[in-house]
């Protein structure tokens, strides 16, 4: 998808002013989840600095993690929400995070093929419809052999309700990401979690090249 074609810049435009006022309550597993991708890519034993890009990297939130976890890292954040990214770059700017931004749809031209060690995607996936499948092709091409991927995002939900009320902002919530990325990697760890009583479930999703 375009950034052109895509509705989620117009959604964020309000959005971004309140993202990480709100979403704590509701994005489960982000920083165990970067928490265990470093882990996972320290294990590797690199004898270079980890190339590491988050797609989709909203205010910048994860990138500062990723710094301070991976020190020395190359990190990349990649968003085509303008407001944002705006938001991203005055985080990166407050700290010694030295994470590059770009304003861009994501797309095979974005890396050069097998040039990153660590792709994250955190609550991304499930927003980008259509376009998620290729994305996942698109990341698989932009890692290194042996290179990790990590996700963090809804899986599904019980309630129909919930469910509509989802789509309405965006989020596809029906279970689809997880076996699609079982087919491209192989399994490093998964884990299916409730939340909120079982309204919905999340999923958290590392695998290698």
């Amino acid at each position: 998808m375009t950034a052109d074609a895509s509705p989620l810049p117009g959604y964020y435009r309000f959005h971004a002013r309140i993202y990480d006022a709100t979403r704590w309550s509701f994005l489960f597993g982000r920083d165990r989840l970067v928490r265990l991708a470093a882990e996972t890519v320290a294990r590797d034993g690199l004898e270079r600095p980890v190339r590491a890009a988050e797609i989709g990297c909203g205010t910048g939130r994860n990138l500062l993690s990723l710094s301070r976890a991976l020190p020395g890292a190359s990190i990349t954040g990649v968003d085509l929400c303008r407001p944002m990214l705006e938001r991203a770059r005055r985080a990166v700017a407050r700290t010694a995070c030295q994470a590059q931004l770009h304003c861009a749809a994501y797309g095979p031209g974005t890396f050069a093929p097998g040039s990153l060690d660590l792709i994250v995607f955190s609550y991304a996936l499930t927003m980008f419809n259509p376009g998620w499948d290729a994305a996942l092709d698109t990341a698989r091409e932009h890692l290194a052999p042996g290179g990790r991927i990590a996700v963090v995002d809804f899986h599904d939900t019980p309630a129909g309700w919930f469910r509509t009320w989802m789509g309405v902002n965006h989020v596809r919530f029906d279970g689809h990401l997880a076996p699609e990325l079982q087919a491209r990697f192989a399994v490093c760890r998964q884990e299916l979690r409730p939340a909120y009583g079982g309204l919905w479930r999340y999923f958290l999703f590392l695998g290698r090249k």
